[in-house]
């Protein structure tokens, strides 16, 4: 039986950390609008901020759906699920902001990630919860999990910056969502200093 929940405890707190996996989903307002389902892992890259915000990092790919519906109605919906221990999935509901690199937030956001900061990151996308909720699980498969894949980070490590800038520019599905939503802004915003 799902619960809903006030806060991010220190139980739900946990289990978010502990997942090597997590999923975004987002939309655009238009009812012909493509929904867009995202995995996410790279460990160290989510964090949670306070007992009703979340955040991760949002590195460079092939694609910035979830930006471009952030930027143009702020919905999203972030889902763990427990692939080993005992069945259950968290979900939290709430509007998210893409804070990118040179926004004054960013230097102070980015010390929350540790080691996670590396080469290829467009933004920090922020999610402030509405509905915290948990589910059963009883129909997700355990899964074992062996390591990290290291090709994204990788491929990224060997662009300069202006390098990465310039792939971002390359990619016209970063420029606009497939529904034509802008997107990232681009040029890509040089990473703002800390103070």
């Amino acid at each position: 039986m799902g619960k809903s929940y006030d806060r991010i405890d220190g139980r739900l707190r946990t289990f978010i950390e502990e997942q090597p996996v997590f999923f975004v989903a987002s939309a655009p307002l238009a009812d012909d609008g493509h929904v867009n389902v995202s995995p996410k892992g790279r460990s160290g890259s989510l964090t949670v901020l306070d007992e009703r915000t979340v955040a991760y990092l949002d590195f460079g790919g092939s694609h910035a759906e979830t930006i471009a519906h952030l930027r143009e109605n702020g919905r999203i919906t972030v889902m763990w699920c427990a692939f080993t221990g005992p069945p259950n999935i968290v979900r939290i509901h709430g509007r998210g902001i893409p804070v990118f690199r040179d926004d004054p937030r960013f230097p102070e956001l980015i010390s929350r990630f540790g080691d996670a900061d590396a080469p290829g990151l467009r933004a920090i996308i922020v999610v402030t919860a509405e509905l915290i909720s948990d589910t059963c699980g009883f129909a997700v498969p355990f899964m074992d999990y062996r390591e990290e894949r290291s090709l994204h980070s990788d491929y990224f490590d060997r662009k300069t910056d202006e390098e990465f800038a310039a792939y971002c520019e390359g990619k016209s599905t970063n420029h606009a969502s497939i529904d034509g939503l802008p997107a990232l802004p681009l040029p890509l915003p040089p990473r703002a200093l800390s103070a």
